[in-house]
């Protein structure tokens, strides 16, 4: 119908542009590949295990969670080494981890200190190997934010990694 509103070289042009985009949009989309080639690693990243929230009231944010949107709720739990209390929000898919200060050197005082409404703290992510994860993330000139591995809220070791590495995002990993 267009080709019938214009003059025949003008339609000649426009199907030799359409022939042309539609051979590079073919070409472009043979060479970039949908799969991108991972480089082979002794670790493999896992799902997203939780979202960690710093709240400067955590039994009103408790109460929120459980009461206004009507999420299952755990009880508060203390975690000493990690200078923080917890309360994990069940999502389904994942967990939202809300986190409170814990003694005066806690780590979410400070953030708490700059965010006085709270706010996303870190994310969490499962690992298959920690140990190995570390190794090669140390590598790979990645800073984490301890030397070893500490045992987390769920009972299993975690590290941190240091959120200048990560796009400006605190990432914890966690052993699966």
């Amino acid at each position: 119908m267009a080709a019938a509103c214009m003059g025949k070289a003008a339609a000649a042009g426009l199907l030799t542009r359409l022939q042309t985009t539609a051979a590079t949009v073919r070409t472009l989309s043979m060479s970039h590949s949908l799969t991108q080639k991972v480089p082979c690693s002794l670790w493999k990243l896992g799902r997203l295990n939780h979202i960690a929230i710093a709240v400067p009231d955590l039994e009103k944010a408790q109460s929120f969670y459980k009461s206004v949107l009507g999420a299952q709720v755990s009880e508060t739990v203390p975690l000493p080494e990690h200078g923080v209390y917890t309360i994990f929000v069940e999502l389904g898919n994942t967990k939202l981890e809300l986190l409170y200060p814990l003694g005066e050197k806690s780590p979410i005082a400070g953030f708490l200190q700059k965010n006085k409404a709270g706010g996303m703290h870190h994310i969490c992510i499962e690992v298959d190997d920690i140990k190995a994860a570390m190794a090669e993330l140390k590598e790979k000139k990645i800073r984490i934010l301890s030397e070893e591995a500490k045992i987390g809220a769920h009972g299993k070791p975690v590290i941190f990694l240091h959120p200048k590495d990560c796009d400006g995002v605190l990432i914890e990993l966690e052993q699966a």
